[in-house]
């Protein structure tokens, strides 16, 4: 199958704007944002857009409602996704990282599909933690219209991520969401036994404590130039619930036992992939998938502008292995 873009084309085309250093060369967010366009999308987002200091227009990165008015605004621009609902208190993702992620991870499945990414909803796609936010499966779907399953251990999360399917035609049918009734498993209650999956995705919670957690938000407080706002609490776009911020052993522990975790469905899963956001936590990770006996894992460098990024990826099937998933052969051992 070819790569069919289903979010793009021509009532939505790709700015040809200065490109943002890093992103995916098939990335719809390379370009500087044209707000007159994104406005036109989402009037909403309008109240926000103000000229800043370099004489661009833009929007104050650290209001979680002016981040929410732009991603409405991208999804409905570059993917035809409409009425994304997404509660205060959640996690706010940025788009155009997320939209690089697949991008990457659709090039491993691209390898064993003679260099082409497959598309329809042929290739399934399991999304551990999918969020109230849901935005793998919506732009993954949109993008390439794979099939998703999103599991989480939030059913408000749930029911937020079945609002934004239910408004959507089509996404409802290709998405479905499971709870996960235990935080200290992955894989087991969400499953099935006739489930098989191209790709697993993850955005696992980056820290071990709410203490590291508050302690990451002032950073980034910082950051975007908020230091000296007396008073001001660190309450970013990105703040997120608790199981969205930190969990037992922070990104470390939690990407370790997902790979403990992956042998178990090591013939259900052809590419199980995590992103990781410290890269001191790599050398643990790599250990992890030595002792899981992995037959190929590498990570992936992403970036975007100054931001640097990355995902990590292992498989439990060799070249061959590869090649006959392709071909339509299932192992249930």
């Amino acid at each position: 199958m070819s790569k069919q873009p289903h979010g793009r084309g021509a009532d939505n085309p790709v700015p040809s704007a200065s490109p943002k250093p890093g992103l995916h060369p098939a990335n719809p967010h390379r370009s500087r944002y044209d707000f007159d366009q994104l406005i036109a999308q989402h009037p909403p987002l309008g109240d926000f857009v103000e000229i800043n200091a370099f004489g661009d227009a833009s929007i104050d990165f650290a209001d979680p409602d002016a981040v929410r008015a732009l991603n409405r605004a991208l999804l409905k621009q570059s993917y035809g996704i409409t009425g994304w609902v997404l509660p205060p208190q959640y996690l706010c993702p940025p788009i155009p990282g997320r939209a690089d992620y697949l991008l990457h991870a659709a090039e491993l499945l691209a390898e064993c599909n003679d260099g082409v990414i497959p598309c329809g909803d042929m290739i399934s796609v399991l999304d551990l933690g999918v969020g109230a936010n849901c935005i793998y499966p919506l732009i993954g779907h949109a993008e390439f219209g794979w099939r998703f399953v999103g599991s989480d251990i939030d059913r408000d999360a749930l029911a937020c991520a079945q609002q934004t399917l239910d408004a959507n035609p089509g996404f409802g049918d290709a998405i479905e969401l499971r709870l996960q009734p235990f935080d200290s498993v992955l894989f087991r209650n969400v499953l099935g036994h006739r489930d098989w999956f191209e790709l697993v995705v993850c955005n696992p919670p980056f820290h071990a404590s709410p203490a590291e957690a508050r302690a990451g938000s002032t950073r980034k407080w910082k950051n975007l130039g908020r230091a000296g706002d007396e008073g001001a609490a660190p309450v970013l776009n990105f703040s997120g619930q608790a199981g969205e911020l930190y969990c037992h052993g922070g990104e470390s522990g939690i990407v370790r036992r997902m790979v403990a975790q992956s042998a178990d469905y090591r013939f259900r899963c052809l590419w199980f992939t995590t992103l990781v956001s410290k890269s001191s936590n790599l050398p643990a990770i790599y250990r992890a998938l030595d002792r899981a006996r992995v037959a190929d894992y590498r990570t992936v460098e992403m970036a975007q502008g100054q931001k640097k990024s990355r995902f990590v990826a292992w498989t439990f099937f060799d070249a061959e292995g590869r090649r006959a998933w392709r071909n339509g052969e299932r192992r249930e051992d």
